[in-house]
């Protein structure tokens, strides 16, 4: 129990304390737990494997839908989305196109029905940043939020106004990234370092992207130089005294290596329990084409599954399990019960920053 003399916040039923020394979170977007297994196994991240070792390591559950705006969203607003109300990265909108209904993108703060604990704790006095590796993540993170917030996608457009700061490009020290390449997410790890070592912030956020975990498992090259380079960041920031949370938005299926070198995977969430295997190339994988197809298929569902101003909506889940998760998406069932997916992580450092 925290000591009712340390500065607390309340956000969405719940209280929280404020960092006592900077602390940052880092969601590593797919990052289910045998990717740092392996990463630690080759030798390639100390850091990681004494954060696993000497740290605090727990094995934790995902929501479902298992994308990155519902999981994402979850992680910062400490509540599910059947109460934030962000249930998918893509939802079909019966008002949009004039009422003939279209499929959007869910990343409107409009849509957001709970606040973060970002802005909260900006709010009650502390240093807040954000950075995020794709820019339609970056607004829902933001809402609401008087502090940095910004992404590594739209870094060189960054403005004080929209942003809370200006010339990133300068700052990090590196060129604006490939959306679709893993130097997206390396570019929010030297943000956030070059931020713990130029602002005074309390509290910091960073969000990448899963390119890696889409076409490489776990102990391959490309998975462990990956986890290499995450590793020497954050030793980075472990060394400027900053507690550090280590977590997943969700996880990955195993994938297979096809003949050809492309990544498969298991693409079936969403899908009504149908599989779908397909041979991609890693940009298809990693815009989730697929996903955004998952979602059109289940417009038959959305004049059973309503939230937030009367609006139905594609996809939304908080179930039992996978099996359970499939069945009730067929039958129409009702939502807003427990989900699990079990391959996120949560992992942690408490070191203290030097006196």
């Amino acid at each position: 129990m925290a000591n009712s003399a340390e500065p607390t916040i309340e956000v969405n039923g719940r209280r929280y304390r404020l960092p006592a020394q900077p602390t940052v979170v880092v969601c590593v977007d797919g990052c289910e737990f045998a990717y740092l297994d392996a990463a630690v196994a080759a030798g390639v991240a100390p850091f990681i494997g004494k954060l696993l070792d000497g740290g605090a390591a727990f094995r934790g559950d995902c929501v479902m839908p298992s994308f990155t705006n519902p999981n994402n969203v979850s992680i910062v607003c400490g509540v599910p989305p059947s109460v934030h109300g962000i249930c998918g990265n893509h939802f079909w909108d019966p008002h949009a196109n004039d009422g003939a209904g279209a499929e959007v993108m869910m990343n409107d703060p409009a849509y957001l029905r709970a606040g973060t604990l970002l802005a909260a704790a900006a709010d009650a006095g502390a240093t807040v940043g954000a950075v995020t590796a794709k820019d339609k993540l970056r607004r829902l993170l933001g809402w609401q939020l008087e502090g940095v917030c910004f992404s590594a996608e739209k870094a060189g457009e960054a403005s004080r106004e929209e942003n809370g700061i200006d010339d990133v490009l300068a700052l990090v020290g590196l060129p604006l990234p490939d959306v679709y390449s893993a130097a997206l997410s390396e570019f929010v790890f030297a943000a956030g370092v070059r931020l713990a070592q130029t602002r005074m912030l309390d509290l910091m956020y960073l969000s990448t992207t899963d390119y890696i975990q889409h076409k490489w498992a776990p102990g391959t090259d490309g998975a462990n130089a990956f986890f290499a380079t995450m590793d020497g960041y954050l030793a980075q920031l472990d060394a400027l005294g900053w507690v550090i949370g280590l977590t997943a938005d969700h996880g990955h299926e195993r994938q297979a290596r096809s003949t050809d070198g492309r990544a498969e995977r298991d693409l079936s969430a969403g899908r009504a329990g149908r599989l779908a295997r397909r041979e991609r190339g890693a940009r298809d994988l990693a815009d989730h084409r697929s996903v955004r197809r998952a979602s059109r298929r289940a417009r038959f569902v959305r004049d059973a599954v309503r939230i937030g101003n009367g609006r139905p909506f594609a996809l939304l889940g908080m179930w039992t399990n996978r099996q359970d998760a499939i069945a009730r998406f067929v039958n129409q069932l009702q939502v807003g019960a427990r989900s699990t997916c079990g391959k996120c992580l949560t992992a942690g450092s408490n070191r203290r920053r030097p006196a």
